[in-house]
């Protein structure tokens, strides 16, 4: 009789789901980078060849990048790049926004763990001393954007809820919702540095709401801290140098800004 080996089938959909991620992450920078403009049909036969990997993990991340929203179905068969209006993207930063007020409001209630709390003193820490100086070369900036992240993804592990860390991940996933999603268009910027200065002051802000257990202010902090990102993407479409640094820059359509 044939035994099934349990451990080779949790190998096996582990590679799988390796190569789901894989063929994912390279079919969407094919489209961040502007290589597949707006409207481009996409086929998985094509996403094959051109990723050279298999159908069935092509398959799924096809799949991904609609749920994502960067893909719609075409009834004809495959998928077209999709465009998105300054309003949607809007609603994508507010949306975001909304859960990490959510998560900042329940960490605070609920408390955090000293070891995860310590963590996150070490993390905004680290941004002050990049912050210390004025001068903001490019390596300094793409530290502050990694230290930025990891503040993000610190909160939401704070929040002890798998269900909004779950909906928070789906958010931050959607197309320039993520929190860096505009910090490199702060670079080019005259007043780059004093806006990354009110940031990191709303990062501390937050922090102190969370421990002194005021959940009302930790939530209303963290929605305007995201907010950040509407001005950003406001510069990113007035000035061609900001845009020019904006990954996906070419799938957002010239629409009038929303009321």
């Amino acid at each position: 009789m044939e035994s099934f080996d349990e451990t080779s089938g949790d190998a096996g959909a582990s590679s799988g789901a390796s190569q789901t991620v894989k063929a994912q992450l390279g079919l969407r920078e094919l489209i961040l980078a502007g290589e597949l403009a707006p409207g481009a049909r996409i086929t998985e036969l094509w996403t094959v060849d051109r990723l050279g990997m298999s159908r069935t993990p092509v398959r799924a991340a096809l799949m991904r990048l609609q749920d994502e929203g960067l893909l719609d179905a075409v009834p004809s068969g495959g998928y077209a790049v999709r465009s998105f209006s300054r309003a949607e993207v809007y609603d994508a930063i507010e949306l975001r926004g909304t859960l990490e007020g959510m998560a900042a409001r329940l960490a605070a209630e609920r408390g955090v763990e000293p070891s995860l709390m310590a963590a996150w003193h070490e993390c905004v820490g680290e941004i002050d001393v990049l912050l210390a100086s004025p001068k903001m070369s490019e390596a300094k900036f793409s530290r502050y954007v990694e230290l930025n992240e990891r503040f993000h993804r610190l909160l939401a592990s704070a929040c002890s809820s798998r269900v909004v860390e779950r909906q928070l991940a789906k958010a931050v996933a959607l197309p320039f919702a993520s929190p860096s999603g505009f910090v490199e268009v702060q670079a080019v910027a005259r007043d780059a540095y004093q806006v990354l200065v009110v940031a990191q002051a709303q990062h501390r802000a937050v922090l102190d709401a969370i421990e002194r257990r005021e959940g009302a202010r930790a939530e209303a902090l963290m929605r305007e801290h995201a907010r950040i990102a509407h001005r950003n993407l406001e510069n990113a479409l007035k000035d061609q140098a900001a845009r020019s640094r904006l990954f996906g820059a070419k799938l957002i359509r010239e629409d009038a800004a929303p009321e």
